[in-house]
């Protein structure tokens, strides 16, 4: 049986902007599923991978909209619950020329933050190998960060990967107010973390030196993008860079999550297991990277989340290119 990636965090609507249209300059928006662990889980089983999403929606209309997409995907949703006690998170975005994305989020409270630890099972851990997802947006109150966290030891305690996406949205924090030392601490939890210059520094004065902190600590890869710079990747023995192939950007909104979807599928294809992850090779960690790479800039070249996702011969034809 194919290893396991969990994605586990929010589902949420993405209102995309159409761009200004009329006289009177009005915005309109397209409904999309999104939620970047959503989409992580879409982009795994758009590749082939053995894919499944945890997590909570409302048992409303957008919230069985996102199931249902979910699984035209491809994501398994079996540890995936529904509420009425919440509705589903809503979110617009809006996107400027060049393809960059602002957010105004309709949560707190969502259906997905009513998550709680009692509500990860035991079996979803069935497999000695598996890898588990986990986002920022899961730490934004204590509750859920302490499902989060709980999510992280059962993960733990079955041998699989513990997968970190920085992917701070700050608007989403009580009063715009990241919990550095909250992000941090679960951070030291992961063994593959990645985060864009930009977030790690709202962690930290010296960004590098988190890094190597957290690399000292257990963390196995740490990768950091940085825009259109090349990635940077780091190990306990060493760091390195991969370029990414010139596109031309239509939307960027899937792009870190493709990369991430990417990055697990690599992983799970090449064992999805702590102590294989610890025995890669330089040549491994590259092969990984730069696949990863490919499935981020073949994502901006298309409009939406999910649709925008590439497939396997889609990823290894841009990968072809660089």
């Amino acid at each position: 049986m194919m290893t396991k990636v969990m994605a586990f965090g929010e589902a949420l609507i993405d209102f995309l902007s159409n761009g200004q249209t009329g006289l009177d300059g009005q915005e309109s928006f397209t409904k999309f599923p999104g939620g970047a662990p959503a989409n992580v889980a879409v982009a795994v089983a758009r590749l082939g991978g053995n894919s499944h999403f945890a997590g909570q929606v409302g048992d409303d209309a957008f919230g069985h909209f996102l199931k249902d997409s979910l699984e035209s995907y491809g994501v398994k949703t079996d540890s995936m619950l529904m509420t009425k006690e919440a509705k589903t998170a809503l979110a617009f975005v809006s996107l400027d020329s060049t393809g960059e994305r602002s957010f105004e989020f309709y949560r707190n409270p969502s259906a997905d933050m009513l998550f709680r630890r009692e509500d990860f099972q035991s079996e979803w851990f069935y497999a000695p190998q598996g890898v588990f997802h986990t986002c920022s947006n899961t730490l934004t109150d204590a509750n859920i960060t302490t499902a989060t966290m709980a999510g992280i030891v059962m993960a733990k305690a079955a041998g699989w990967i513990v997968s970190i996406d920085v992917n701070l949205r700050i608007n989403l924090w009580p009063e715009h107010q990241v919990d550095t030392d909250r992000v941090i601490a679960w951070m030291r939890q992961g063994d593959v973390i990645k985060a864009s210059l930009e977030e790690l520094e709202v962690l930290a004065n010296e960004p590098l030196n988190l890094i190597q902190e957290l690399l000292a600590g257990g963390v196995s890869l740490f990768v950091l993008t940085d825009g259109g710079n090349p990635v940077r990747y780091f190990t306990a023995n060493g760091q390195g860079e991969i370029a990414a192939p010139k596109v031309e950007v239509k939307d960027t909104t899937a792009a870190g999550d493709a990369f991430v979807g990417g990055l697990l599928y690599q992983l799970a294809e090449r064992g999805g297991d702590r102590e294989s992850l610890k025995a890669f090779d330089e040549a491994e960690l590259q092969a990984c990277i730069r696949f990863a790479v490919a499935c981020g800039a073949d994502s901006v070249t298309k409009a939406g989340a999910y649709p925008s996702l590439p497939n396997l011969e889609q990823a290894n034809a841009r990968l072809a290119t660089f």
